[in-house]
């Protein structure tokens, strides 16, 4: 980039690559897009539908410092889009903890992080948003344009289009970031400190819970020097450190990855964190992108699924997100680890950027606090195929939450529309895509057409 409001790569490609994709879709009676990179974790039906590549949408073309924002193609991963925004002493507001989350893909489904707290989920951090239609049109949208569908795309999963460029609202950084893990041992002191840290004047904040009786908040400050800094991204491992570390220090570009590396802590299922397994992987690999690429075999060849039942070992993958109000948390929590028991647990809070805002889709309330958790793993089972994501899901509505889709859903059709807001979906649907090329939102994220 030429300087602080310079363009990267000419209007002229990016034109030319839309007007591709443009009659590409035109040509197409049922169509899905496909995508370098993934971070979805449920399988799809192939129905035979025309595939449409954005991949080539991949570059950041601006970045306005003065005026805080960056106009960036929609399969750019945050990993690139991160890289240079940096440059200018700025980040995306809400940064994803998974280097290949793409912008377009937090925009349509839910992203989140541990600024959060301040800036809400990725798509209240939007400005605007130039969507390819199901028609082959592009519109622009934003909350003076094409408002119903700026406000519905969140949480729409490319079921009304797909976000081909955005504009995304960036915050200043510093060099470093100076964390604090403190530690509690009941919910209901945790969820109050909790509270309290996201009322305070910290950058970021977060938590992770290792058990009912040991769980820790974490806040950030930016800064300008630190006395040292620490490095996750090869032998020494980040979550681990919270345990035995009050006070740390990391550059703020390995603040923003210090999840990716073990892809939380999910490493382990590749006993990636033993020292010997690290060292012949290289730090190359260490890294969201690797263990996915693993994942993905072993989904398309279903080696767990064969393997392990020949040694009595059945196990219900639990891979799942939700958000419950902060008052409602510790009843959460008492639920999960006496019915799930998955460990370690990632907390993250969610306030509002603007409470005059809703998106119907995904409809959390402005005025409240909420808890983000996230947990992944396997439960040993004797039970049905989905007994304990289902018991998720009915805690999770009992206690008035959301559940993010981008893992498997197994609600009833009624049911997932009380929750998710059928009317608004289907007006926004007979708009922008009457003809139904694109699947809705029931029979992609919960029946996988």
């Amino acid at each position: 980039m030429a300087n602080d409001n310079g363009v990267q790569h000419p209007a002229a490609d990016y034109e030319i690559k839309k007007a591709r994709l443009s009659a590409q879709m035109k040509a197409g009676s049922s169509v899905r897009l496909s995508k370098e990179t993934s971070n979805l974790f449920r399988s799809r039906v192939n129905g035979g539908e025309k595939i449409l590549s954005a991949r080539d949408f991949n570059r950041v073309l601006r970045v306005n410092k003065d005026e805080g924002w960056a106009e960036v193609e929609g399969m750019t991963t945050y990993e690139d889009f991160v890289n240079q925004t940096l440059k200018f002493g700025l980040m995306p507001a809400v940064v994803p903890q998974l280097k290949t989350i793409t912008i377009g893909g937090a925009a349509t489904g839910v992203g989140i992080e541990s600024t959060s707290f301040r800036y809400g989920l990725v798509h209240e951090t939007l400005i605007e948003m130039e969507i390819l239609l199901s028609s082959g049109d592009t519109v622009v949208c934003n909350k003076y344009e094409h408002a119903d569908l700026f406000y519905g795309f969140p949480n729409s999963y490319g079921t009304f289009g797909y976000a081909l460029k955005l504009k995304v609202k960036l915050i200043p950084v510093k060099l470093y970031v100076k964390i604090e893990h403190a530690r509690y041992d009941n919910s209901e002191t945790y969820f109050q400190a909790l509270g309290t840290a996201c009322r305070s004047n910290f950058d970021f904040v977060d938590g992770v819970m290792f058990g009912p009786g040991e769980m820790y908040v974490t806040t950030g400050k930016f800064v300008d020097q630190s006395p040292f800094v620490s490095d996750y991204t090869y032998l020494d491992i980040y979550y681990k450190s919270i345990r035995v570390k009050k006070e740390d220090y990391l550059s703020v570009h390995n603040y923003l990855w210090r999840w990716d590396t073990d892809w939380f802590w999910c490493s382990n299922v590749f006993k990636a964190q033993k020292p010997v397994i690290r060292r012949l992987l290289g730090k190359k690999r260490l890294n969201s992108a690797f263990y996915g690429k693993i994942m993905k075999w072993d989904k398309k060849y279903r080696f767990s699924e064969r393997f392990f039942p020949l040694f009595g070992i059945h196990e219900e993958w639990v891979i799942q997100d939700v958000d419950i109000p902060l008052d409602n948390a510790p009843k959460f929590v008492e639920f999960f680890f006496r019915e799930i028991g998955i460990k370690p647990v990632w907390v993250c809070p969610i306030g509002s950027f603007d409470k005059s805002v809703r998106f119907p889709l995904y409809p959390l309330s402005p005025d409240k606090l909420y808890v983000n958790f996230g947990f992944w793993g396997p439960v040993r089972t004797d039970k049905e195929k989905g007994f304990y994501n289902k018991l998720v899901e009915s805690k999770v509505s009992e206690f008035v939450g959301r559940k993010g889709l981008y893992s498997d859903s197994f609600y009833t059709e009624e049911d997932f529309w009380k929750i998710y807001n059928k009317p608004a979906y289907d007006l926004l649907k007979q708009k922008y895509d009457p003809q139904g090329k694109l699947k809705n939102l029931y029979d992609k994220c919960v029946r996988k057409l």
